[in-house]
């Protein structure tokens, strides 16, 4: 009995050493390939939105009345129904408004719209005013 211990015991320990050789000789590495253009790429991008104003963009207008109570309910209900469109409240005296998007082109605004009126007939397309300096 013991000689077949021993039999067992020696390439078991011969296959444990070999295996915890090879696993520290592994190192990991991760190389990656990029294209130059891409930094200066990503870069106009952030310049441009950093310069972007949002003055040249279109909004749409879901709420427009005194009560902010109101306006808190009208800006919950279209997040739930389209939580992908950006909601904003705001406040110009002596009425809070909410707005929905941030759109670059009328066209968009007016995509964006057309879903939005299934909630809000009264909803329209504005762009706003630029602020005085």
């Amino acid at each position: 009995m013991k000689l077949l211990n021993i039999k067992f015991l020696i390439p078991t320990l011969f296959l444990a050493v070999i295996t915890i050789h090879t696993s520290h000789a592994q190192q990991g590495r991760v190389v990656i390939n990029q294209d130059d253009d891409l930094v200066k790429l990503l870069a106009l991008k952030r310049d441009m939105n950093l310069n972007d104003n949002d003055s040249d963009r279109y909004k749409i207008q879901i709420f427009s009345g005194n009560r902010h109570d109101d306006a808190q309910k009208a800006k919950s209900k279209l997040q739930a129904k389209l939580p992908n469109l950006p909601v904003s409240l705001e406040f110009e005296t002596p009425n809070y408004k909410v707005w929905v998007g941030n759109f670059r082109s009328r066209l968009e605004a007016d995509r964006s719209l057309v879903k939005v009126q299934k909630e809000f007939q009264n909803a329209f397309v504005f762009k706003p005013k630029k602020e005085k300096e």
